[in-house]
């Protein structure tokens, strides 16, 4: 069974059958794919996915930064869907796992033996007021808008100076650290556009601190202050009034919220984000907010359909949302699904691993690798804390190639990889920096 092209005639069908069916083909569901069919090649293997481009998200910081073009970060999906696996070109919008099946959007019913669901994260722009109407047009920018990121170099070269804004939202996010990471790269922008002097840059955040892991935030407090960032932590945007350029932010002070109006000659939006509405209302879920699907953290398996297993940024696994921690979680997901398959006890054990490359200059990186106790857990033995030029090489350069190359192919865990092919310019650079 091979399929490299949307199974586009399985829209006139009412139900259709696969052994495993994976909802969508992003970083996630492309990696377990591959690493499915790296470990056996006769599985029959369903992708539903309703995207014809694959991004790779973690480029558009650089992107915004002005270091790629944003097509740089972008293939077509059709080129990216392992040999022996199909494409349903289309979107799930029920889940019945009671049944073991689910609906699509053109209206195909689709059973599975095995089920897993890595749709991605929903990003929820209506809720700042405003921001839907103002996005991608003068001041206002986003990374996180698809071709956003170069409305948002556009805006960071043609400053000129005044009060430009970079905010943080009180929800869950893709990338905690690519909000501040912009900002850094603007930073640096500004400067050698000659309007770093007489710009004021404000990082306003829902949380109360600059990073959620500790054991980082020593490290980019040194970077606010060097650069003279103005750090406002429990400001939450709730609205963008772009006809007199202010912004509005809920400020929690204790048991007391107000409402405060800054303004603004630019502002870099991170909209707040959420599951899918889709899971939110599936039994899929887990209980109480959030929507996420329901895994054990150790393992990706459902902790109430052990038929149904999840991973990445939709998963209710407690980490950051990046594609380092899918890297991670994937190989552990593949080995237990395997053994699930073949009624054995599951081995596998994911243990919280992330990584944030966080960019602090055009030339410096911090690479934040960390697990479930929020604890350093570097790929090098170096200090992790530190701004590193070899960091920033890693992500400008390799990352991405290891991303396109390795990761989506189901190919050797990156880390492994990484540490033999950067062995000594690593070390020697970081020793540099």
């Amino acid at each position: 069974m091979t399929a490299t092209q949307p199974a586009a005639d399985t829209t006139d069908q009412y139900s259709i059958s696969h052994q495993i069916v994976i909802v969508g083909g992003g970083s996630a569901g492309i990696t377990v794919a591959a690493q499915l069919l790296k470990q056996m090649r006769s599985l029959d293997i369903l992708i539903i996915e309703p995207s014809e481009q694959h991004y790779y998200q973690p480029g558009w910081t650089l992107v915004g930064g002005g270091c790629i073009s944003f097509e740089a970060t972008v293939q077509p999906q059709q080129t990216l869907i392992p040999q022996d696996a199909t494409w349903l070109q289309d979107k799930v919008v029920q889940f019945d796992p009671d049944q073991n099946c689910l609906h699509t959007q053109n209206g195909t019913q689709v059973t599975y033996d095995y089920l897993v669901v890595c749709p991605g994260i929903q990003i929820n722009w209506n809720q700042i007021k405003g921001l839907q109407e103002a996005l991608g047009k003068g001041e206002v920018c986003s990374n996180y808008a698809i071709g956003g990121a170069t409305h948002t170099w556009e805006t960071i070269k043609r400053f000129q100076g005044g009060n430009a804004i970079f905010t943080y939202p009180a929800t869950p996010i893709k990338c905690a650290g690519a909000p501040q990471k912009i900002m850094y790269l603007a930073d640096e922008a500004f400067g050698k556009n000659g309007v770093r002097k007489k710009t004021q840059i404000s990082y306003c955040t829902a949380t109360g601190k600059i990073f959620g892991v500790d054991a980082f935030v020593p490290a980019l407090m040194k970077v606010v202050e060097r650069k003279g960032i103005d750090l406002r932590t429990q400001h939450n945007l709730t609205e963008i009034r772009p006809d007199q350029k202010v912004a509005l932010f809920a400020v929690s002070n204790g048991n007391e919220t107000e409402t405060i109006s800054l303004p603004y000659d630019m502002i870099h939006v991170t909209p707040p984000m959420s599951a899918p509405d889709v899971l939110k209302h599936s039994p899929l879920a887990v209980e109480g907010p959030g929507g996420w699907v329901d895994v054990d953290k150790f393992t990706t398996q459902h902790n109430r359909y052990p038929n149904i297993f999840s991973l990445g940024d939709a998963s209710s696994l407690p980490t950051s949302k990046t594609a380092a921690a899918i890297r991670r979680e994937a190989p552990v997901l593949v080995q237990n699904l395997l053994a699930h398959m073949n009624q054995t006890p599951l081995m596998g054990q994911y243990n919280g691993y992330s990584c944030c490359p966080l960019i602090t200059g055009y030339d410096k990186t911090i690479l934040a690798e960390f697990d479930y106790e929020a604890q350093p857990y570097p790929s090098f033995p170096l200090d992790a804390t530190k701004e590193r030029t070899s960091m920033w090489l890693l992500k400008r350069h390799v990352l991405p190639w290891v991303y396109w190359n390795r990761m989506l192919k189901g190919k050797e865990h990156e880390g492994n990889f990484i540490r033999r092919l950067l062995p000594n310019t690593a070390f020697e650079l970081s020793k540099k920096a």
